[in-house]
């Protein structure tokens, strides 16, 4: 079901603390790091997935969803809107609750695919913003 903005998104951040973040990026001017540094800072743990690199902010980081060893809350993804579909696909697969596609990442299909799993979406939004506007307000 795609998530709301106000209650449904206030009860997603309340429940869910670790996010993967796929696409994660050690550049610390790129925007997946500074918005996965930002939800580190607010408490919520998080899980790098990036086969390129080895650690991210401190956090082992894994090749894709499927190597994380962990329950993981959301999937954050920071990938090219064709990249989605395998992405929910291993969402589905590790069991995660909520499929975040960040600003200007936007595919149905893979969206009605998490939905009909169970699955929240919430698509082409930032999970910074909406969790600051949430915070503040």
């Amino acid at each position: 079901m795609q998530a709301q903005i106000g209650k449904d998104l206030k009860q997603i951040f309340n429940m869910c603390k670790t996010i993967a973040v796929v696409g994660l990026s050690s550049d610390h001017f790129r925007p997946s790091h500074g918005v996965a540094q930002y939800l580190q800072r607010a408490g919520f743990r998080i899980i790098p997935v990036n086969p390129a690199e080895q650690e991210i902010l401190g956090e082992k980081c894994y090749a894709s969803l499927r190597d994380i060893p962990d329950q993981v809350d959301i999937v954050d993804i920071f990938r090219r809107s064709e990249a989605v579909p395998s992405i929910v696909e291993d969402a589905i697969a590790i069991g995660a609750r909520v499929v975040w596609m960040q600003e200007g990442v936007v595919n149905e299909d893979a969206a009605r695919r998490a939905e009909e799993a169970g699955l929240t979406v919430i698509m082409d939004r930032c999970i910074l913003k909406e969790h600051r506007f949430l915070v503040t307000h």
